[in-house]
């Protein structure tokens, strides 16, 4: 090793707290990722992941997206004062690397543009709401709220509790029968859970309107009742907007610097097992116990509520276009595991514009104990899937607003086939 690499080896490793910014920091100023770069790094073979594993351990760095399928990339944000030395110990250890995004900041400000809809077009509708650009919290619960009042027959708009700071927790229902609920079969789909990803809400605000408002998908709901949270992380998902664009868990205090916890690591069912970290301050942070947080102490007791009714649970994520099955703990499978693969499959068919690949959690990304989807598998619900939307790693969590319409329109077909497999099961 050179002298000048040890160098700034040593003066990195030095300065690594000390660095903007960090997602984990507890901070209200306004972070900025000017200069900061996205790196798709590919380790060839064990060596070369342990190496990458070092160094995002050293370095502290937000690793985006990792996969063990196909050429195991990971896509890894590497903030400025990091760029020479990365460079020079990639070099050294021959690990191929690719500069996705050259500056983070810059597609940010592109793609976080205020929405400006005329009040004329507002009134005239009822709602900001549109899939051409990303909306704030406020203009999401606005639009929920304008559903069901206009639509009364078939939308509930349910609230489920508070987040950690006092934010409402919105579910929708969307039936269009008479008959009790608790005699139809269901599904549940959840967006937001993780703040960055906001194609998820977007998504699942899609979904509804495609329900309420598209008289043609009218027998989606007719022998189905339909659950939908877009926004399981409310406070995160302002933080997002407000001070920090990249920032991920949620909101509450979880240590003296440090705040949030991964509600994707809180769920009870092998919580703290492989991959949730014991830190405070780590970005999969598992929290202080299983439903430590109010989110999702909320959400799993209003889904156990429905456990016998709902067939399908669908969770979104971003990014990487997977469709990804229990268990994600570990690389282990259900009994049923070839049925929901055919399903998913089946699914997986239907995309045209944005292919998506299917299989086990663990096996094709990473272990994630203490996850919603293994969670809800273990209580009962049989077709359980995680689904991780567009892209695969061009804009990652900054996916400008015109993909947000192709990706919708995109998965729609796909989601006909889960509700048609629903409609169809019984007790």
């Amino acid at each position: 090793m050179s002298l000048l690499l040890a160098a700034l080896i040593f003066n990195s490793l030095f300065i690594a707290c000390l660095t903007a910014p960090q997602e984990h920091v507890w901070t209200d100023e306004v972070v900025s990722y000017s200069g900061f770069q996205l790196w798709s790094i590919t380790p060839h073979n064990k060596e070369g992941r342990e190496f990458l594993e070092k160094i995002q351990r050293d370095y502290e760095l937000d690793v985006w997206q990792e996969s063990r399928s196909g050429n195991g990339t990971v896509d890894v944000l590497i903030p400025p004062d990091f760029q020479p030395e990365l460079k020079l110990r990639l070099a050294d250890a021959e690990i191929p690397y690719l500069v996705k995004i050259n500056d983070v900041q810059t597609v940010i400000n592109n793609g976080n543009a205020n929405v400006s809809i005329s009040d004329e077009k507002v009134k005239a509708r009822g709602y900001k709401m549109d899939w051409t650009s990303y909306h704030r919290l406020s203009d999401i619960y606005s639009y929920l709220t304008y559903l069901a009042n206009s639509f009364p027959q078939i939308v509930t708009l349910i609230d489920i509790g508070w987040s950690y700071e006092g934010r409402p927790l919105y579910v929708v229902r969307i039936s269009s029968s008479a008959s009790s609920p608790d005699t139809k079969p269901a599904i549940w789909i959840d967006g937001g859970i993780h703040a960055r990803e906001w194609i998820t809400p977007a998504v699942a605000t899609y979904f509804i309107q495609q329900l309420v408002e598209v008289a043609g998908n009218a027998e989606l709901s007719t022998n189905l009742v339909w659950y939908i949270m877009p926004v399981m992380n409310p406070d995160g998902y302002e933080f997002t907007h407000k001070r920090n664009r990249l920032w991920r868990k949620s909101r509450s205090k979880a240590a003296l610097f440090c705040r949030g916890v991964d509600h994707n690591r809180n769920f009870g069912y092998k919580w703290g097992g492989l991959g949730a970290s014991r830190n405070p301050c780590a970005e999969t942070f598992r929290g202080s116990a299983a439903f430590s947080e109010r989110e999702t102490a909320a959400v799993s007791k209003f889904i156990q509520g429905k456990s016998t009714n709902i067939k399908v649970f669908i969770t979104l994520h971003s990014y990487g276009q997977y469709i990804i099955l229990p268990w994600a703990y570990d690389v282990l499978y259900p009994t049923d595991y070839d049925e929901l693969l055919a399903l998913a499959e089946n699914a997986a068919s239907k995309f045209v514009r944005f292919k998506y690949s299917v299989g086990n959690t663990a096996q094709l990304l990473y272990p994630s104990s203490g996850s919603s989807a293994d969670w809800a598998k273990s209580i009962g619900i049989k077709y359980t899937y995680s689904v991780e939307l567009g892209d695969t790693g061009t804009y990652g969590f900054v996916l400008p607003p015109s993909l947000i319409l192709p990706i919708c329109e995109d998965f729609f077909p796909a989601l006909k086939v889960f509700a048609d497999k629903a409609a169809t099961m019984t007790h």
